[in-house]
């Protein structure tokens, strides 16, 4: 008697491709949420790293107060023949070290220059003529001084 092999049924073949395509579908599914995973992980480093290094920064805040720098005494001529002698200081900003104080000078001569005595000795008025004299500073300086202080102010 002669064994012949049986040909195996149609049914069993295709059990076979069905399990092994299924695991094939299994790893094909997994590898795209690892594909999604690692994109969306791409994306959030990006955004992270965007924040951190590139985004642009908010307004400056206020400048900090640096050395004071001293000016000599001048004389203005005032209205009515009297006369201003005014020394002042300006307040750098920090990070400056010198600065050309003939700008400061001339800036206190077009302020003072020809106003009544009345003027500039009233307390209110003069810290009129302070606020105009820093904003006429902070034109000419661009940004390097912050404030004045009058250190001599006498009127006669």
């Amino acid at each position: 008697m002669t064994v012949t092999a049986m040909p195996t049924a149609p049914e069993a073949t295709e059990d076979k491709s069905k399990k092994k395509a299924g695991k094939d579908g299994e790893k094909a599914k997994g590898g795209k949420k690892k594909l999604i995973m690692m994109i969306v992980g791409a994306l959030v480093l990006g955004g992270g790293g965007y924040v951190m290094f590139l985004k642009p920064k908010g307004p400056p805040g206020p400048p900090v107060a640096g050395d004071v720098v001293k000016l000599d005494a001048i004389q203005i001529n005032l209205a009515d023949d009297h006369y201003l002698r005014i020394a002042i200081g300006l307040q750098l900003v920090k990070g400056v070290k010198e600065t050309d104080t003939s700008k400061a000078a001339d800036a206190t001569i077009g302020v003072f220059s020809g106003l009544p005595m009345s003027e500039v000795n009233d307390p209110k008025h003069r810290e009129l003529l302070r606020k105009e004299l820093v904003k006429e500073l902070k034109e000419r300086y661009e940004g390097e001084v912050m404030g004045v202080y009058f250190t001599e102010l006498v009127t006669q």
